[in-house]
C-alpha cells in the first residue's frame, strides 16, 4: 500500500491534533505509596515533592526551587536541597534554611487516597 499526499497529510493532522489535545487535558498528580515516603523526610518525584515530617502527616511542595527556578533534586535527612546552587529548605514548612533563596518552596495540596498520597496543582 502507498502512502498518498492526502493520507500523507490527515495522518500528520490527527497526530498533530491528537497531542495538542493530550496537552491542553489536566496532567496526571504525581502519586506515591504512603510507604515509600520516611517519616522524618521526603520523596522527589517528576514535578512535586512530597514529604511526612510527623507520622501520618503529609505535605508537598513544587520541585521548582525559587532562586532561579531549577529544579530541586536532593533529599538530606529533613531537607530537600536544589544542588544547583546549594538553596536548602525544610520539609516540615518549605522555608527555606540556607542558600541563595529568599522565598521558601511553594507548597501545592497534597491528595489522601488510602494507601497512597498525589500531589497535583
Amino acid at each position: 500500500m502507498t502512502c498518498s499526499r492526502r493520507m500523507f497529510l490527515l495522518g500528520t493532522a490527527t497526530t498533530v491534533a491528537g497531542a495538542f489535545l493530550a496537552a491542553c487535558g489536566e496532567e496526571a498528580p504525581d502519586e506515591i505509596a504512603k510507604t515509600e515516603i520516611p517519616v522524618g523526610s521526603a520523596v522527589i518525584l517528576d514535578k512535586f515533592i512530597i514529604a511526612q515530617p510527623t507520622a501520618g502527616e503529609y505535605v508537598a511542595y513544587s520541585t521548582v526551587c525559587p532562586h532561579q527556578q531549577k529544579k530541586i533534586t536532593e533529599v538530606e535527612g529533613d531537607t530537600v536541597k536544589c544542588t544547583a546552587h546549594g538553596s536548602v529548605f525544610s520539609i516540615v514548612d518549605g522555608e527555606r534554611v540556607s542558600g541563595p533563596a529568599v522565598t521558601g518552596m511553594r507548597e501545592v495540596p497534597v491528595t489522601d487516597n488510602g494507601d497512597t498520597v498525589a500531589a497535583a496543582e
